[in-house]
C-alpha cells in the first residue's frame, strides 16, 4: 500500500506470543486508504441560505425574503436584492424544498387528474397549466385514470397522501365533492367546491352549423361523443337545440354514436365507415372532435370520396395536428392552453385565498375555417 510502513522488527511481547505479523498496522493502513477514497467521493458541502447570508453579511431572514420573493422583500432596496441574487448565483445556491415545505407546512404542489395522458386535448390544457405553475414556482403531479372510477379514487387518495394542495381535472367525470380546492376543465357537473371551466357549446354548435348552412349543406351527418367523455352530453344537447332552431333535420341514420376513449384517429374511423355503409347520402359531417374528424377523413378517402369535394368535414377543438392534415381541418377552436393557464391561476388564487369561489367560468369558442369544407356539388 502506498504511503504505509509495516513495522516488522518491533513486535511487543503480546504480539510475539500470538504469532501476529504486524496485522494491526496493516489494518490501520488499509482503513486510512479507504477513508481517503470516501473523502474523494464525498460531495461538496451544501450551500445553505444561512451561508449565503454570512457570505454577504446580511441576516438570513432578509436573504430568505428576497430568494423566496415574499411580501417582506418589498422593503429591501433594489441594490441589496441584486447583491443577494448575485451571491446565490455565485455560490450555486439551491433552495431546500423539503425544509421550506416543513417550515411553512406547504408542498407547493397540485395534482393534475386526466382521463388519458396521450389525449391531444388534455396535453394542450396541461401545457398551459404547466407554464403558469412554473412561473409561480409550483409543481404538479399527473395521473391518468382511463375512465376507471376505482382507479380515479385510488389516484386521488395517492395525491392527497403526497400532500397536494388542490386538483385540476381535465375531461374527468366527478361524482362527489373533492376534499381540496378543485378546478375542472370540461367539467359540466355542478359540484360544491368545484370551479368548472367550460366552453359555450351552444355558441360552438351555432358557429359550425351556420357555416355548413351558409355553404349550402342540408344533408349533414353527426358524430355523438362517447359516454366516457365528460362533455359529450352537453355538446350533443347543444347541437340538437341549435339544429332545431336552424331547421336542420337530424336523421337517426346519419348519427354515429362513438364508443370508447381512444385518443387516436381510430376513434372516428370505424364509425365513419358505418355511416357510409348505411347508404344514406350526406354532404357534410360534423364530428365530435378533431381526432374523430381526422379518422373520418381517412375512411372517406379510402371509400373513394374526396374531402371537401364530395364530403365536407368539421371538427371540434383545434388540436395541433388539425392545421397540418390533408386537407387542413375546419374546426371549432377551444383555447385549450389558455384554459389550462386559467385553471392553474384559478386554483392557486383559491389556495392562496386571493379570490372567492366561482362555480363556473365560460369560455367563448372560435370557428377556424380551413380547406376541409366547401360548397356541396350540385
Amino acid at each position: 500500500m502506498v504511503g504505509c510502513e509495516v513495522q516488522s522488527g518491533s513486535q511487543s511481547h503480546e504480539e510475539a506470543s500470538t504469532g501476529s505479523q504486524a496485522v494491526p498496522n496493516q489494518e490501520v493502513c488499509r482503513m486510512r486508504v479507504l477513508n481517503k477514497k470516501k473523502a474523494a467521493r464525498s460531495p461538496k458541502s451544501t450551500v445553505t441560505l444561512r451561508s449565503v447570508a454570512e457570505h454577504i453579511g446580511l441576516t438570513a431572514s432578509t436573504v430568505s425574503a428576497v430568494l423566496n420573493n415574499s411580501s417582506a422583500s418589498r422593503s429591501v432596496p433594489e441594490r441589496t436584492k441584486n447583491r443577494i441574487l448575485a451571491a446565490a448565483r455565485d455560490l450555486n445556491y439551491r433552495p431546500n424544498f423539503l425544509a421550506r415545505s416543513l417550515r411553512v407546512r406547504r408542498t407547493y404542489t397540485i395534482g393534475a387528474i386526466l382521463a388519458e395522458i396521450g389525449d391531444a386535448y388534455a396535453s394542450a390544457v396541461i401545457s398551459g397549466m404547466e407554464r403558469y405553475l412554473r412561473e409561480q414556482n409550483f409543481f404538479f403531479l399527473t395521473v391518468a385514470h382511463r375512465n376507471d372510477q376505482k382507479l380515479l379514487a385510488t389516484y386521488s387518495t395517492m395525491l392527497l397522501e403526497r400532500g397536494v394542495e388542490g386538483f385540476v381535472t381535465v375531461g374527468t367525470l366527478l361524482t362527489e365533492q373533492p376534499p381540496l380546492p378543485t378546478v375542472a376543465v370540461a367539467g359540466h357537473r355542478r359540484i360544491e367546491g368545484v370551479t368548472n371551466i367550460v366552453l359555450d357549446h351552444r355558441r360552438a354548435a351555432s358557429l359550425a352549423l351556420k357555416h355548413l348552412l351558409d355553404l349550402g349543406h342540408e344533408k349533414i351527418a353527426f358524430m355523438k361523443g362517447s359516454t366516457a367523455r365528460a362533455d359529450s352530453d352537453v355538446r350533443w344537447n347543444a347541437i340538437c337545440e341549435v339544429a332545431a332552431e336552424l331547421g336542420i333535420g337530424m336523421r337517426p341514420e346519419l348519427i354515429a354514436q362513438l364508443e370508447g376513449a381512444d385518443p387516436t384517429p381510430n376513434l372516428g374511423y370505424p364509425f365513419a365507415q358505418q355511416l357510409l355503409a348505411r347508404k344514406l347520402p350526406f354532404t357534410a359531417l360534423f364530428a365530435f372532435n378533431d381526432i374523430s374528424a381526422i379518422g373520418s377523413i381517412r375512411a372517406f378517402l379510402e371509400a373513394g370520396l374526396r374531402v371537401p369535394d364530395d364530403v365536407s368535414v368539421v371538427g371540434f377543438d383545434d388540436i395541433q395536428n388539425s392545421a397540418y392534415i390533408s386537407p387542413p381541418l375546419t374546426t371549432v377552436r377551444q383555447p385549450m392552453q389558455r384554459m389550462g393557464e386559467m385553471a392553474a391561476r384559478t386554483l392557486l388564487d383559491r389556495i392562496e385565498e386571493r379570490t372567492k369561489y366561482v362555480a363556473e367560468i365560460v369560455i367563448e369558442p372560435e370557428l377556424v375555417v380551413r380547406r376541409s369544407t366547401a360548397r356541396p356539388r350540385s
